[in-house]
């Protein structure tokens, strides 16, 4: 019998020799593996099983939630002017637009390495459970003050969530399906966009007893709570990252789960000694994002995520302005609304085939510019059928860009520092956009919806400048080869 060595290195770490019985795994889906195999590669080509399945739906539903919130106080925001007396033009209107994002900035920056400390199980059921809470005291709000608060606490939890479950998601996904199957998470979650746009056409107006029907909406956000608490139990932590913290034999154990649900049966590993632990500190983690070839991926992330939202964030956030700019009526706008949102499951659900067939770069740059042509003809339309075209058109392409750059962000870098350099340069995002109202508006109502998206269409070619000249290529490769030690 011959004996190959199961290194148990994963993307970076040095783990501790285990020796394979070659025959044991001859007939095994995943016997190719023996020879030269390491727990990153066995996860990399693993068959996709049950387990893969269940995390990919619970994510999907808990990024619903999250969108959900993202979408709030665009869609409410005509009834929240009404109840509050405050007017678009207002600082209190663009505080109450800000609020949240300013929130995701310090929940990414702050919060978003929390999975590099605690692991990603941990963090994304504690993230949901945060902004839940506060979602439902904001609809208890009694002032536009305790709700722009409510919002910012909300927003500390989204802001979190996505980079945690991003790294997530690629850690434990087969590189051959990890695009396709990742993009179904996020179409899960794009559902909520439309959704929140129609409960504000059907409750905005309504008064339930003495509840007004913007705090239904609200309250329905913390239903994400509910859900995690019914499910956490049964999420696997991530292998790679209990291998990354020296936890080996946990590695072991949940990379069988995986397996086991998968039909796939592994080798006996019998460890030879203890693993010495090697967590990062913060320091440690951000020293080794300027090592090579990390320090130019993470200097394009930043960049990147500094402008990407003036596209994304920009259109969700003030179409609706800009529709009642044109002279159309508060229900008209919100009508337009919840029919343009429809574009954020649609492009979510192309993305999927697209992951697929093309390169992730360069989907992520062609599908940023196409959101700067739609966005240039939306502002142009002169009627109610071409305004609604194109942003249902401008909505598709963000989220065909928005599901590949989540997925292509958490593919180059390794998992000890994943969740750290996703986190610190979302947040810039973030910040981004709870600027936007501050920056976009004055535009808008000074010059008009065109010179407001020309602005938007400058950051978005730079976006696409950089990805492509600093960004590596990821798709079918594996995580090893795509960050190497």
């Amino acid at each position: 019998m011959s004996i190959n060595q199961f290194d148990l290195r994963g993307d970076a770490a040095a783990g501790t020799p285990i020796p394979i019985p070659h025959d044991s795994v001859a007939q095994d889906p995943i016997s190719r593996f023996a020879g030269d195999a390491t727990l990153g590669s066995l996860m990399d080509d693993m068959p996709v099983g049950a387990l893969h399945r269940f995390v990919v739906w619970v994510v999907g539903i808990g990024l619903f939630f999250d969108m959900y919130e993202i979408f709030l106080v665009s869609s409410i925001g005509s009834a929240l002017q009404h109840e509050f007396g405050i007017n678009r033009q207002s600082a209190d209107f663009k505080l109450l637009l800000a609020s949240a994002f300013i929130g995701m900035f310090f929940g990414a920056f702050c919060l978003g390495s929390l999975a590099d400390r605690i692991g990603r199980r941990k963090a994304f059921v504690f993230t949901l459970l945060w902004y839940s809470a506060f979602s439902l005291i904001g609809a208890f709000s009694v002032n536009a003050s305790m709700l722009v608060a409510c919002r910012f606490l909300t927003g500390i939890g989204v802001g979190a969530i996505y980079p945690v479950a991003d790294s997530y998601l690629s850690e434990i996904l087969p590189r051959e399906r990890r695009g396709r199957l990742a993009a179904w998470a996020y179409t899960t979650s794009y559902v909520a966009v439309p959704l929140v746009g129609f409960l504000a056409v059907w409750l905005n107006p309504l008064q339930v007893g003495t509840v007004a029907g913007w705090r239904i909406i609200l309250a329905v956000g913390s239903l994400g709570a509910v859900f995690v608490l019914l499910v956490q139990h049964r999420l696997p932590e991530s292998p790679r990252w209990l291998l990354a913290r020296g936890r080996v034999e946990e590695a072991h154990a949940e990379l069988r789960r995986f397996a086991d649900s998968a039909g796939a049966s592994l080798p006996a590993i019998v460890s030879a000694g203890p693993a010495k632990p090697h967590a990062l500190g913060i320091g440690e983690r951000i020293a080794a994002l300027r090592q090579a070839p990390y320090g130019k991926r993470y200097l394009m992330l930043a960049v990147f995520h500094l402008f990407q939202a003036f596209g994304y964030y920009g259109f969700g956030t003030l179409a609706s302005t800009v529709v009642k700019s044109r002279g159309f009526d508060v229900t008209d706008g919100t009508l337009f609304m919840a029919l343009s949102f429809l574009g954020y499951p649609v492009g979510s659900l192309l993305s999927i085939p697209l992951l697929n067939w093309i390169e992730r770069r360069t989907l992520v740059v062609a599908s940023i510019l196409s959101i700067a042509v739609f966005g240039l003809c939306f502002a142009y339309s002169a009627n109610t059928v071409l305004i609604v075209t194109f942003g249902v058109l401008t909505t598709c392409a963000s989220n065909v860009f928005s599901n590949a750059y989540h997925i292509y962000q958490a593919e180059i870098f390794p998992a000890r520092v994943r969740s750290t350099a996703i986190g610190s340069t979302y947040a810039l995002s973030r910040i981004m956009s709870g600027s936007l109202p501050f920056l976009l508006l004055p535009v808008l109502n000074q010059y008009g919806p065109g010179a407001m998206f020309g602005v938007i269409s400058v950051a978005l070619l730079i976006v696409a400048f950089v990805v492509r000249v600093l960004g590596p290529l990821t798709t079918r490769r594996s995580q090893d080869e795509i960050n190497p030690v």
